[in-house]
């Protein structure tokens, strides 16, 4: 019997009252797979990872999580199954970096219930990978941005998820933070068969950790495959509208992207 894959989108169609949006999406992520949504602001990235989350419902075709409508499946189940990882994340009230990675267990919390040992393991243990236990006992509010952005990735793995969707996770990182983050999530992904889809907008970063690049523009793909694939020069001046020159990387057989300065 055929494995279901994780997300199956067919021809699936969503728009905002301002017009934009998605158009005719079909699209295949395979259990296992690490992938990457590239594209310009505004090309649909971070729709498309609402579209998976069910946080959207689609308006045209279906989208379905390992066979199943997201929205005809339980939230709690789903929120065990799936973690998103927001570029920013709104707290009605302070809380301290390690209440917020707490939050993530809340799908396996029964009502008037605290957490457990295995609950309070699989915080410290998120902790611990994304190097934010130094963090603990201060206040979330008070962090920098990338300091942030790994307590928000901390509190996504203690939920222990099947699949993990984050957006823009580098943004707020500098470079050694970033080649970090995105190492540790490749770990997890070979680890523990994690299924990352991730909205990036550095295509080197991509070239080096990601097996799968899906390139948008305007709502639509306009391409999907490895990066010797995706990352082809005239496809990304036509999408981003600026000249780059693709190489090879000097120590990685992978495409490497230079950007050229325009023309005075």
């Amino acid at each position: 019997m055929e494995m279901k894959p994780a997300i199956h989108f067919e021809a699936v169609g969503f728009a905002y009252p301002a017009g934009f949006g998605l158009t005719g999406i079909d699209l295949r992520i395979e259990w296992g797979q690490m992938v990457a949504v590239l594209g310009p602001n505004g090309s649909g990235k971070t729709t498309l990872l609402k579209l998976m989350l069910g946080l959207l419902h689609p308006q045209e075709g279906e989208v379905r999580f390992d066979g199943r409508v997201p929205g005809k499946v339980a939230r709690r189940e789903l929120a065990r199954a799936i973690a998103m990882v927001p570029q920013e994340i709104a707290l009605p009230f302070s809380l301290t970096a390690e209440e917020v990675v707490r939050l993530g267990r809340t799908p396996y919390l029964p009502r008037f219930r605290g957490p457990l040992r295995e609950d309070r393991e699989a915080v410290r243990a998120a902790m611990v990978a994304t190097g934010v236990i130094a963090l603990a006992g201060r206040p979330y509010d008070q962090l920098s941005g990338g300091e942030r952005q790994r307590v928000i990735l901390a509190m996504a793995l203690a939920q222990e998820p099947r699949m993990l969707l984050l957006d823009e996770p580098t943004r707020h990182l500098d470079l050694n933070h970033q080649l970090r983050l995105l190492s540790l999530i490749q770990r997890f992904n070979r680890e523990r068969a994690l299924t990352v889809v991730s909205a990036m907008h550095d295509v080197n970063l991509c070239s080096l950790y990601f097996e799968r690049l899906i390139l948008l523009a305007s709502g639509r793909i306009v391409a999907d495959g490895p990066p010797d694939k995706v990352i082809q020069p005239q496809l990304l001046e036509e999408v981003f509208g600026i000249p780059v020159l693709v190489e090879r990387h000097p120590t990685c057989d992978i495409p490497w992207v230079t950007l050229l300065p325009e023309q005075r």
